[in-house]
């Protein structure tokens, strides 16, 4: 992969062509470099070939120091990362270590033709594509529009020293764009459909895919129960394809998410060939529930049975033709399942999916998990399934309670402890506490590179719908709007308050006076309201 060439250096061979400092017709090279600078992505499959090498070093901070781990938020469109993104290099001045997370739950509740559905990959399968190219088209206009603004303040600089000042701006500029992880599910079929699929992901620009170990005809939502799990060889085989499509495709240092679900999912659907002892198929059957076969159980027609420990057993199975697991073995099934996605399948990180919170649990199984797999580092999702306030409440208490700290009754258990009434408490400080700092714990304590939250954008948006109607529609009217809305986008600084520029009205503008000088017609003149919003 070929290194990009800086700012400095482009206009360094722009002066080096034209020395008079413009090129033939007039064209300015300050104008030239800015459409370059607008337009640094050869395609959607180069930012992926990018981004990759940007998460690999972010991986490899990490492992270094594990306070240098990355976040995400979930989007479900281009808008909402572009200012996902904006807002992060507000707070921070870089994005770096920030990405956007791609949720397939959120691609079948509000990204597909059929309406609004389970995330159960009944969406269709474009649509995961078409919203990776959105989210990179939106974070692409975010850079073109910044750096209009920027070459706008070179232009109207009046000394040698503004005009370097806005150089060194112009050559210290971070683009908007991150790498994705992009969620495929289950494959969306056998692994010929995954490596089609993935194709197409990665030439929308993703760098990074989850996949998870459901059967893709029978998938579910990782937090609703009936999932369905396949034999490690399968799984095996939809990451090679996946690896196969990053390989052909030229971008070598792609990442692999190798999602897990065996811990809240209690069936499989096949029962897989062992051609010895101790294979990834026999250790897979091992946790199946089974029945001895005596007397008065026989073996009857249509029945399977299995040798296991020295005698025929009948492994249980239900109407529908699913074997179960052994009850309490998820845990144990997840250490196995990330061990073979590791060191036979080639995954580069892991995606436990917990029915809790608690960094206590997740430690431990990635400490077992690391005995055979020392490198081994996850992907964790902060799930908005989870009730966050009552798990931590409950968690201190029941530590406060072992601890001798308080008493029985001191604290309700269970759904009580929600009530507002405890938010100012010991136990309600001491919660909010566990929670601020739960993402910088379990990337200390249980080798989480990167923390998401899947479906923020969804949450947050239903949210702020319903904080505005209520005001809007009720007795505030235009206060509500004001109050809720434009006066804080104002004060914090939201760029889309000026929401003509933020869609890009003044790059017209610019392309005009680039080839047209002051005969430019421009729409950001003085009678433009968008002026009311000037910076102070």
């Amino acid at each position: 992969m070929t290194t990009r060439p800086s700012t400095a250096e482009i206009r360094a061979d722009l002066l080096k062509r034209y020395p008079t400092g413009e090129a033939p017709g007039g064209v300015a090279i300050d104008d030239i470099l800015q459409l370059r600078l607008q337009n640094t992505w050869d395609s959607h499959l180069d930012i992926a070939r990018q981004m990759a090498v940007v998460m690999r070093a972010d991986m490899a901070a990490y492992d270094a120091d594990s306070s240098k781990f990355t976040q995400s938020l979930g989007c479900w469109s281009g808008f909402h990362a572009q200012q996902m993104i904006k807002a992060v290099k507000r707070l921070r001045g870089t994005a770096k270590g920030t990405y956007v997370y791609l949720s397939g739950w959120m691609v079948a509740g509000l990204r597909n033709r059929w309406g609004h559905l389970p995330d159960q990959s009944m969406h269709e399968k474009t649509a995961v594509a078409d919203l990776i190219q959105e989210i990179y088209v939106s974070l692409r206009q975010a850079d073109e529009v910044a750096i209009n603004d920027l070459f706008k303040t070179l232009k109207a600089a009046k000394t040698e020293e503004e005009r370097k000042a806005a150089i060194a701006a112009i050559d210290g500029f971070e683009t908007h764009v991150v790498p994705i992880i992009a969620d495929i599910d289950a494959g969306f079929g056998n692994e010929h459909a995954t490596y089609l699929l993935a194709k197409e992901l990665i030439k929308a620009g993703a760098c990074c895919l989850q996949i998870e170990n459901q059967v893709s005809d029978a998938k579910q939502c990782g937090h609703q129960d009936g999932k369905v799990t396949v034999p490690r060889e399968d799984f095996i085989e939809k990451l090679r394809a996946c690896r196969l499509a990053f390989e052909e495709l030229g971008v070598e240092q792609g990442v692999i998410v190798a999602r897990t679900d065996s811990l809240g999912a209690g069936l499989t659907q096949k029962v897989p060939v062992s051609q010895q002892a101790g294979d990834l198929a026999s250790d897979y059957i091992k946790w199946l529930k089974t029945e001895p076969i005596t007397a008065e159980n026989p073996i009857r027609e249509g029945e399977l049975a299995l040798y296991q420990g020295g005698e025929f057993v009948k492994p249980q199975r239900l109407p529908n033709g699913l074997f179960p697991f052994k009850e309490n073995t998820g845990r144990a099934r997840v250490i196995e399942d990330c061990v073979a996605s590791l060191n036979q399948g080639g995954a580069d990180l892991l995606w436990i999916e917990t029915d809790t919170p608690n960094v206590d649990e997740i430690a431990g199984m990635v400490a077992e998990i690391r005995k055979q797999a020392p490198k081994a580092k996850l992907t964790y999702n902060n799930s908005p399934s989870f009730n966050w306030t009552l798990n931590l409440r409950k968690q201190v208490r029941s530590q406060w309670l072992a601890e001798g700290k308080i008493q029985a009754g001191d604290y309700p258990d269970g759904n009580e402890l929600m009530k507002a009434e405890f938010d100012a408490t010991d136990l309600g400080r001491e919660a909010d506490a566990r929670l601020r700092r739960f993402q910088t714990d379990i990337s200390a304590r249980a080798g989480v590179f990167h923390n998401l939250i899947t479906l923020p954008t969804f949450h947050l948006t239903a949210k702020s719908v319903d904080e505005l109607s209520r005001g809007y529609f009720g007795e505030d009217k235009m206060l509500a709007y004001v109050a809720t809305v434009q006066r804080e986008e104002i004060r914090r600084g939201v760029s889309a308050v000026k929401h003509q520029h933020e869609v890009g009205s003044d790059l017209g503008d610019s392309f005009k006076e680039m080839v047209s000088g002051e005969r430019a017609l421009k729409a950001g003149g003085h009678a433009n309201t968008m002026n009311q919003f000037a910076a102070e």
